[in-house]
């Protein structure tokens, strides 16, 4: 590929981000040369998603909808620390794995939160507590995430690119929950994640399992092999 090819097409790859991403981008970059590091938005992300969990649990339409709404800023902020990252030279494999585990426990504690929150008012959804359809839903999408993370690993970012449409991507959908929890519908929501995240978590397992299947063996076990 030729310098001008490749000028040529950062444009439009940059197009092709996702516009939180690239929101996420412009607001990081005046703290690229501080001493702001990717742990501390990492940290900020973690205590968004907290607070948001906290806010879920009373079941009350207030709380809920504050809930919802923190739960929206911290899907926004967790795409702050990789872009500053990226863009400051800012990265380690601490920081990697703290960012991982931060999204794993916000992930499981959300959904478990919004599954407590649904119980105060409702006995059980199919024949099981609500806060159990919750850990379900979340530790289902926490496997999800992980599964992608290690697929990347051996397939590079590509190997992960969700489909998108006009900049959003599947997992946007998640900022339409202040509408989900001003409507009423959360449990219908706890539902459709308890059955779907399970789902679709089967698919992406059986997609990194073709992964590794087509990967060509180590060299030394070719070489054994030839022998």
């Amino acid at each position: 590929m030729t310098p001008e090819s490749t000028l040529s097409s950062a444009p439009s790859a940059a197009a092709q981000r996702p516009w939180d991403a690239r929101l996420a981008r412009r607001l990081v970059t005046p703290l690229r040369d501080t001493r702001t590091t990717p742990n501390h938005l990492t940290t900020l992300r973690l205590a968004v998603g907290l607070a948001a969990a906290s806010a879920f649990l009373p079941g009350t339409y207030g709380w809920t909808n504050i809930g919802a709404l923190l739960m929206v800023l911290s899907n926004f902020l967790d795409h702050t620390d990789g872009e500053l990252a990226r863009i400051s030279g800012k990265t380690s494999r601490i920081g990697h794995i703290y960012d991982l585990a931060s999204d794993a426990l916000v992930t499981v504690l959300l959904f478990f939160a919004i599954g407590i929150g649904v119980g105060t008012h409702v006995g059980s959804l199919l024949q099981l507590p609500p806060a159990w359809l919750g850990l379900i839903a979340g530790s289902a999408v926490a496997l999800i995430f992980y599964l992608r993370m290690r697929i990347e690993s051996l397939l590079g970012k590509a190997g992960t690119q969700q489909g998108s449409l006009g900049g959003f991507e599947t997992e946007d959908i998640l900022y339409l929950m202040p509408l989900v929890t001003l409507c009423n519908g959360l449990t219908n929501f706890l539902i459709a994640a308890a059955i779907g995240a399970p789902l679709f978590a089967f698919w992406v397992l059986f997609d990194y399992w073709r992964v590794v299947r087509r990967l060509p063996p180590p060299a030394g076990q070719q070489t054994s092999e030839v022998a």
